[in-house]
Order: C-alpha cells, then sequence, then structure tokens
C-alpha cells in the first residue's frame, strides 16, 4: 500500500483493479466544480441509482394506463408488489425470504414490532439500549416504557462505553445483563452504533439475552446494506432497519423489518393488525376476524405504497449484481485505506474514534478533529468546499464513510490531501 499523499498512482490502480468500479456508473454522482463530488455520506442518504426513475416511470406508466388495473396487470402487479422485495432483501440481511417484509419507515416499524415483543410485567419492565443511542431509538423506547404504564427513569436502561471514544465492549453488556436480567423484558440493540461507528455481534447479543429471558431487536439502520448479516442464525426476536442510507432507496423510503420464523406463525401474538397482514388468500372476502399472513408479512399494515417501493427495487438488483461478500472486501479495503492515512499523516489534526478491529466497524470511520467544536465545524466547511462532502455530528465528529457500491479509492485520497492542506485561522 502506498501511502504518499502526493501521488496518486497506486490508488488510481486499485480503483482500475476493482472488479466493483463498474457499478459506480450505476449512480448520479453530484458534480461540485465540474468534477465528481467526493461523497462519503452513504451512512446519511445513499446516491441516486439511475435506474430509479425508470423503476418510478413504470409504475407511473401502468397507473396511467391501467389504473385500478394495475393491480392484478402488468409486469409487476401492485397487489404482490411487495413480494418483488422479499428475496432480494432476505439475501441483503441474511434472512428467510419469509422472515423479511418491506414497509412503513424505520421507526415505525420499531414500535409495531416491540407491539408485539416487548411485553413488560411489573417483575420484568424494563429497555436495555446503549447509551446515546440515535435520538428516535430512544424517544421510541421511552414512550413504550410510558405507555405501558412504567417510569423510564427506572425502566430505560442505558450501558455507557467502557472503552476509550465512547465504545462498548462485550464485556460490558454481558455485565448489565448480569446485573439487570430479570429486570428486562427487551434488550434493543443497534448493529452499528451510529455516531462511533462500532458495529456488534448481533449473534453473540441475542445469546446473552435470551439466557437471561429477555427478548431481543436490532435497529440496523447503519448495518443493512453495509455488513454482511445474518439475521436468521443470530436468533434475534426482531429486527428493523431504513432503505435510504447504504440501500440507496431515497429520502424518507419505506423500511424493512424481520421477524424470526419461529414467531412466523404465531397467531396469538400480540400485534397491531392491518389489513395488509391479513392472509391474502382471504384478505379480500372482508371478514370481520383478523388471520395474519405467515410470517414477517402478517405484521404489514396498509396497502404498500407502490411509487415509493420502486426505487428500492433498483438498489437491490444492484446489491445482487455485487453480492455483499465482494462490498465488504472492497469496504474493508477502502476503509483500511483511509484509516492508514489518517495514522500516517493526519494524526496531529484528527483521531479515529470506530474501533481499529475491522471486525468491530463497517464502511464508516467516525472522526474526531483535534482542538474541539469550533476546530471540526471548520475543517467540515474546508472539506465540503473542497469537494469532499462527510456528515457533521454534534458535538466534535465527522463521519467518513466510503460505501464500496459506488466510492473510490482516489476519493479517499482526496479526503486525505483536503485534510493535510487545511490551514486553520
Amino acid at each position: 500500500m502506498d501511502l504518499s499523499l502526493d501521488h496518486d498512482a497506486w490508488a488510481l490502480a486499485q480503483d482500475a483493479a476493482d472488479p466493483l468500479a463498474r457499478h459506480r456508473a450505476a449512480f448520479h454522482v453530484p458534480q461540485h466544480d465540474g468534477r465528481d463530488l467526493h461523497y462519503f455520506v452513504g451512512n446519511s442518504l445513499g446516491l441516486q441509482p439511475k435506474t430509479a426513475a425508470g423503476a418510478i416511470a413504470e409504475e407511473l406508466a401502468s397507473w396511467a394506463t391501467n389504473a385500478v388495473e394495475g393491480h392484478f396487470r402488468g409486469e409487476r402487479p401492485w397487489m404482490h408488489y411487495h413480494a418483488t422485495l422479499r428475496e432480494p432483501m432476505a439475501r441483503v440481511v441474511g434472512a428467510l425470504p419469509s422472515e423479511v417484509v418491506v414497509m412503513n419507515t424505520l421507526t415505525v416499524n420499531l414500535h409495531l414490532l416491540m407491539a408485539s415483543f416487548y411485553r413488560p410485567t411489573r417483575e420484568r419492565p424494563a429497555i436495555l439500549i446503549e447509551a446515546g443511542a440515535f435520538p428516535s431509538d430512544r424517544h421510541a423506547v421511552e414512550s413504550q416504557i410510558r405507555f405501558h404504564g412504567f417510569d423510564p427513569t427506572t425502566d430505560l436502561i442505558e450501558i455507557e462505553g467502557d472503552e476509550p471514544n465512547g465504545l462498548i465492549s462485550m464485556a460490558a453488556i454481558e455485565r448489565a445483563l448480569a446485573e439487570h436480567g430479570p429486570r428486562i423484558a427487551l434488550v434493543l440493540w443497534p448493529g452499528v452504533q451510529y455516531r462511533t461507528g462500532q458495529a456488534f455481534d448481533l449473534a453473540a447479543i441475542t445469546m446473552l439475552a435470551k439466557a437471561q429471558g429477555s427478548a431481543v431487536g436490532f435497529d440496523l439502520a447503519h448495518a443493512a446494506g453495509n455488513l454482511p448479516l445474518a439475521l436468521h442464525d443470530s436468533g434475534a426476536d426482531f429486527a428493523a432497519w431504513c432503505t435510504y442510507k447504504y440501500l440507496n432507496s431515497g429520502p424518507g423510503a419505506v423500511a424493512g423489518a424481520f421477524v424470526h420464523e419461529r414467531h412466523g406463525r404465531r397467531s396469538d401474538l400480540p400485534r397491531l393488525a392491518g389489513w395488509w397482514g391479513h392472509r391474502a388468500d382471504t384478505r379480500f372476502l372482508m371478514a370481520p376476524q383478523f388471520e395474519p399472513a405467515e410470517g414477517a408479512e402478517g405484521w404489514q399494515m396498509s396497502n404498500p405504497p407502490i411509487l415509493a417501493m420502486a426505487p428500492i427495487r433498483a438498489s437491490l438488483e444492484l446489491f445482487d449484481a455485487a453480492t455483499m461478500p465482494a462490498l465488504r472486501a472492497k469496504s474493508l479495503a477502502l476503509t483500511g485505506y483511509l484509516e492508514a492515512l489518517v495514522n500516517t499523516h493526519l494524526g496531529g489534526r484528527i483521531e479515529i474514534l470506530t474501533p481499529a478491529d475491522p471486525s468491530r466497524r463497517g464502511c464508516q470511520l467516525s472522526l474526531r478533529v483535534v482542538g474541539g467544536r469550533a476546530m471540526g465545524r471548520a475543517l467540515f466547511e474546508h472539506l465540503a468546499a473542497n469537494g469532499v462532502l462527510g456528515d457533521w455530528r454534534e458535538p466534535d465528529v465527522i463521519r467518513i464513510s466510503p460505501a464500496p457500491l459506488y466510492n473510490r479509492f482516489t476519493d479517499v485520497l482526496a479526503f486525505a490531501r483536503s485534510v493535510r492542506d487545511w490551514r486553520p485561522s
């Protein structure tokens, strides 16, 4: 690995040899001063696949041509449109097709799934999350605790980081479960922590939670499309994720949900029901009794939003063509190159908060600028002015995420050069 910032031959050679390089041309890359922007914000909003507009246009054309009959006519009748996303999405998250459904948005899905799997009692009322969880997750679990008549001040348990930079060890999770286990009704944990970029072992957390008699679910907002996942094998009860980050499906895109197959036929499991979760073969008999569909589809609520689902289909086709193992291999190389450049040249300006162990992180490196918030904002604005776009998180973190579907080694080099050339006032 050539770590020089003054020559780009090595980075260009890596890009030329990259077997996934062709996929970059499948995306619209924003421009800056007539050149491609160096875009590192796939962890916030993925780039638009060029086929997304056509996928939406197909459904608009069906609406124009077929009107209501579009539910039954055309290449992808709307009645079953959500089912066309089931298998490719299952491949992304490592699940059985029956365990996956595309529906709603992330926090809505978390609430729907907690309605089934957070069943607090006076003896076991608590939810365990990480300290510094994404605010929407914390709002959701706090409101669930209050909704059931309990008190978040005592029944929301947050694990503080026990490693440098706020990282959380598996030992800390094990200690918290050993201490509070008899009171914990649900463990709700991230696949990747949004601020630090730390990735977690889902199967190990599930095993620890189940040993204490707790239900366990995962928020995979920063993991789906980023890391190879094995949701089915993890044994988790449920999971939810958005599709607008690494899954490139557009702002506010429809989300995904997972329910393990052991729960897929449980008609006794409490849930908030809607008619699209009813068995498809009897749904239109319009009977008053709710008969849940088998699998994750039984948690659906309403008629799927076809125009909003079309970009997901466009993106999942790219994931199928690339494959998660190949994407992970490139991600390791890109992030490793970024880490090496930072450690070699930029240590006096920025420090890496994300774990150094590649198995404990995905695409994202979270960077703290030496000198505090004002210096951090100054660097962030310098980068943006020079065509390098990262993501700012208060109070002092710049997140840089080389997404392997479209980012290049030369993008990473451009970031490092821009940091080197920064002259703080």
